[in-house]
């Protein structure tokens, strides 16, 4: 499970190395490379490939398309129209083979015992690299076809250099596919450089970030309720993306005969199921976005949403038995041709999804060309009435899709894991349990209420939000012990068997990027120095009108805080032990920091975003500036609670340390019959006759 970037591959983890052309007379398996299997395999991606544009331009046609009019647009022309539809599908596509093939050399197929690749792994390894070349092809493709068509202009009109960094430069959706095709190009290169599983690892997250700016710069980031329809489209991606992609990675395992298909398949059916709750919870609720329920049957863009919704049905049904079929076959020695048969069909079927959801994207939501969202709603994603008051914290909730859930479901899985201790008879501290839980409840109430809600609108409640999330949420989440936990009831693999979730968590702790963001140092100024850097330098400015930049903060304040206080007084033991006076030392170095930090805030003559704040234009907002200098008061005053806190959680470890010092001592007192004092008395009266036989 190593995280060590390889110098070289043995012969064994390497795909390319030569195998015969048939079945080995020793173990009776067949031969590892079948050009046959894998230009079948490279026929159905393209014969879904072209069934999903099919599918995309059909329904557009039938329904009349994107009414370039109705919307404000000018029409760029048939090529434009369809040519982004092909160019879409494409990127989806070859982003999801690369996810998925990215997900099986990760999870789904075990690597050597030394850390690095086997055969499978770097096979899927192989296959992402490729995927990623595609994906970034497309995603290029993708940023003239988005430029004309936001511009109204013909794709051939923007092939001049000047004219489309102007077009790029005046519209978020091509900056979008240009950060995806950074993106897709990183991905490109990792690929053919990374050969251990530790950065196997990183590469499937940062694929699964390439679909982040679409998702937040696309159909859904525009118009009212956009942070809804953004948060959860980035579910919806995410899910489409883990189950198509994984089935074909699955698929193409098969088709390899590779190792360890009975284990591939069962993490891939419990990954699926999950992906098909979420895609179709995430589904949903973006459409009740966009279409009302009576508009689902009476409007051409609620039959599509009808359509996709029964195609997602039908797979989540028929996919989840066939693999459960597969997986028992697979289980008796029996079943790979059936697992490759089935999954081909359903591969398919998906691809006719992509087609609809494609199609989708190109029909202008009814809500959006009846309804005229207020200034405030455009921004944000919804309208403010009034002030908000205390109890409005409590009654005014907008729930957070995204962290939110978060909340919930760390809420759940920790509940679950004590559960499983307490079945098999051990305990698990009460008071890590509550530290855990009010974690999650500040994390909920930070976000999905009324703070929340008016977090975007006002610079004092998000400060308050900030606080929270950065100091206050981070030292009850590490006080739970959640990694602890985790290792506690979560089963070893055993000795010769593939590596599972406790493993996978014992190599993120001992990774070297934990390694690094626990060293003090680094901590400390990611800690009090992310502060300066956002507020101070214009990113904050920046940051404000866009949903996807709100959710990076939060997620920043979480981990910078997370990091911070997990070496200080974290339960989890931490990649780097710190000596008491360490964590005292750390703690205090940090206040001074913060304390300035608010007092400059409360002295400023200068708003910072002040532009975005003034195009809002709350009636209740007395002052910007004076609004500016509560939330320094706010940064200022704030520190004082987590700090005693922590001063608290310190305190009482060290009485617990000493006192299991004292009761190690006590028990070995006993067992050696105070040997220990014995000897040094021993000692002290031999060096009192030494001296005296001296005088």
């Amino acid at each position: 499970m190593s995280w060590a970037y390889p110098r070289s591959v043995s012969a064994e983890a390497k795909p390319d190395a030569p195998d015969s052309g048939a079945a080995s007379a020793e173990t009776g398996t067949a031969p590892r490379r079948q050009p046959r299997r894998r230009a079948a395999l490279g026929s159905l991606l393209l014969v879904g490939g072209l069934l999903a544009v099919a599918v995309a331009v059909g329904i557009v046609v039938l329904t009349g398309g994107l009414n370039y009019g109705v919307a404000g647009l000018t029409d760029p022309g048939d090529l434009t129209r369809y040519g982004i539809m092909a160019v879409r599908v494409g990127s989806d596509l070859s982003a999801a083979v690369c996810i998925g093939s990215l997900l099986l050399a990760a999870f789904l197929v075990p690597p050597q015992k030394s850390g690095t690749l086997d055969v499978d792994g770097y096979a899927g390894l192989r296959t992402a690299g490729t995927a990623a070349w595609v994906w970034f092809l497309f995603a290029i493709a993708s940023v003239f076809f988005t430029a004309a068509d936001g511009a109204g202009k013909p794709v051939t009109d923007v092939f001049d250099p000047v004219v489309l960094v102007n077009y790029v430069e005046a519209l978020e959706q091509p900056k979008g596919w240009l950060l995806t095709a950074v993106v897709a190009l990183l991905l490109a290169l990792g690929c053919r450089l990374v050969l251990s599983w530790g950065w196997t690892v990183v590469l499937f997250f940062l694929s699964v970030g390439g679909l982040l700016p679409i998702a937040a710069t696309g159909h859904s980031a525009s118009g009212g309720a956009h942070d809804v329809a953004t948060n959860s489209l980035l579910f919806h991606l995410v899910g489409a993306a883990l189950w198509v992609g994984g089935l074909i990675a699955l698929l193409a395992h098969a088709r390899r005969r590779g190792d360890h298909l009975p284990l591939a398949a069962s993490r891939f059916s419990t990954t699926a199921l999950v992906c098909w709750i979420v895609l179709g919870v995430s589904g949903v609720v973006n459409a009740l976005v966009r279409v009302a329920p009576e508009q689902l049957l009476t409007t051409d863009y609620g039959l599509v949403v009808l359509a996709k919704i029964v195609a997602i049905a039908v797979l989540g049904v028929f996919g989840h038995q066939h693999r459960k079929r597969s997986v028992r076959e697979l289980a008796e020695g029996v079943g790979g041709g059936t697992l490759v048969r089935l999954a081909a069909v359903e591969v398919l079927v998906m691809f006719v999804t992509f087609g609809l959801a494609t199609a989708l994207s190109r029909t202008p939501p009814p809500r959006e060309i009846a309804a005229q969202p207020s200034t405030v709603e455009l921004l944000i994603g919804y309208d403010l009435d009034t002030a908000l008051t205390p109890l409005g914290v409590f009654t005014e909730w907008r729930f957070d899709l995204v962290y939110g859930t978060a909340a919930i479901v760390l809420a759940v899985l920790y509940l679950a894991g004590v559960r499983r201790l307490r079945r098999r008879g051990d305990v698990w501290p009460v008071g890590r349990t509550v530290a855990w839980l009010s974690g999650c409840a500040m994390l909920l109430l930070a976000t999905s209420s009324g703070l929340g809600r008016y977090s975007p609108a006002m610079f004092s409640i998000h400060m308050i939000t900030h606080m929270t999330l950065n100091m206050l949420v981070p030292i009850l989440l590490v006080l739970g012990g959640a990694v602890t936990l985790a290792l506690r009831a979560l089963p070893p693999a055993g000795r010769g068997r593939p590596p599972g979730p406790r493993e996978w968590v014992l190599a993120l702790v001992h990774s070297p990027i934990a390694r690094v963001l626990t060293n003090p140092v680094v901590a400390l100024v990611v800690f009090v120095g992310s502060f300066y850097v956002l507020y101070y330098s214009g990113l904050f400015d920046v940051a404000l009108d866009q949903h996807w930049a709100h959710l990076a903060m939060n997620a920043h304040f979480l981990l910078a805080g997370y990091v911070f206080f997990w070496p200080i007084i974290g339960i989890d033991p931490a990649p780097r032990q710190l000596p008491p006076l360490g964590k005292l030392g750390l703690l205090l170095a940090s206040v001074p920091f913060h304390a300035f930090f608010g007092v400059i805030l409360m002295n400023m003559q200068t708003v910072i975003g002040e532009g975005f704040y003034r195009s809002l234009d709350l009636p209740w907002v007395d002052g910007l500036l004076d609004d500016q200098r509560v939330g320094g008061g706010i940064a200022w005053a704030s520190g004082e609670l987590p700090v005693l806190i922590v001063m608290i959680a310190l305190l009482v470890q060290w009485t617990r340390s000493d006192e299991r010092e004292a009761k190690r001592r006590d028990r070995r007192e006993e067992a050696t019959g105070d040997a220990e004092l014995a000897a040094y008395n021993a000692m002290l009266k031999q060096l009192a006759q030494r001296d005296g036989s001296r005088d």
